[in-house]
């Protein structure tokens, strides 16, 4: 399989998938895909890395990921529950190249303008939840009705971007491959100390290529990038273990220095790592 583009399981003459995921831990290979995804988190928690940021997702969330939006899913593995997912995927000429440039659907073009960037859903959710729920028999008429009722309700509700910056290029294969690995090492190893020496062989390029490269693809330096992941983590941490104190949670997290650690998790977070532990 090609690492990107990643091609959704498509019956002929679909406009619409609907697909449910019950796995042990979700797809987690950087990959973009050309239809837009609608995704209930039935059961599961993690991150999710989409253009330039890394989130945190769990039981209940309603995620939105554009076209051609490249992203990774990094399930937490020791819930010990299968991770459960239900999506809805469609593309903006799935029912004809002009067919959302009407005017019946311009209040909609807020939902495509804000899903290049990932969105998350943060109200209306027990009834887009609901919609889902109809979804598992339902015939290509029902779905079709179904994703417009969804779509409906995600444009009445509050939203939050999951990202800030999104690579304007659709990756190559190469590309692709490059980025994975470069991501797949980060959040695998963050608590280890990566050095610049160490994620530029990775990438099978030189120190300054590789800065620059991962640069113009995220919008930041590696450095910046490395250290979000580990803020996320060490925020799971604070509030999951509470018995750990904030110095340990550092030290797991990937940072030496905990006077460091605590200016860059204020930085990001709005709170120090003790008011957040407290939160």
């Amino acid at each position: 399989m090609k690492v990107l583009p990643f091609k959704i399981p498509k019956p002929e003459n679909n406009s619409i998938v609907y697909q449910e995921d019950l796995v042990a831990e979700f797809y987690d290979k950087l990959h973009q895909h050309k239809e837009i995804q609608i995704s209930w988190i039935v059961r599961s928690e993690g991150s999710i890395i989409i253009g330039d940021t890394i989130s945190d997702y769990k039981t209940g969330d309603i995620l939105v990921i554009g076209s051609n939006v490249p992203h990774v899913f990094k399930s937490d593995m020791e819930t010990g529950a299968n991770a459960h997912m239900l999506s809805l995927f469609f593309s903006e000429d799935s029912f004809g190249e002009d067919f959302f440039g009407r005017k019946d659907f311009e209040q909609l073009q807020t939902f495509f303008k804000n899903a290049e960037y990932g969105f998350k859903v943060t109200s209306h959710k027990k009834e887009i939840q609901q919609c889902f729920k109809l979804l598992k028999k339902a015939n290509k008429m029902e779905l079709f009705i179904g994703l417009f009722t969804i779509l409906n309700w995600v444009n009445k509700s509050k939203t939050q971007l999951l990202s800030s910056f999104i690579y304007g290029k659709n990756y190559s294969d190469t590309e692709g491959k490059r980025m994975r690995l470069v991501f797949e090492y980060s959040l695998n190893n963050f608590s280890e100390n990566i050095t610049l020496q160490q994620i530029s062989s990775i990438a099978n390029l030189s120190p300054n290529a590789f800065c620059k490269y991962f640069k113009q693809r995220t919008n930041k330096t590696y450095v910046q990038f490395l250290t979000e992941i580990r803020i996320e983590n060490a925020a799971k941490l604070l509030l999951k273990n509470k018995d750990f104190s904030v110095a340990e949670v550092a030290i797991c997290s990937g940072f030496g220095n905990i006077s460091n650690f605590n200016k860059k998790f204020k930085l990001l977070k709005n709170k120090t790592p003790l008011q957040y532990k407290l939160s």
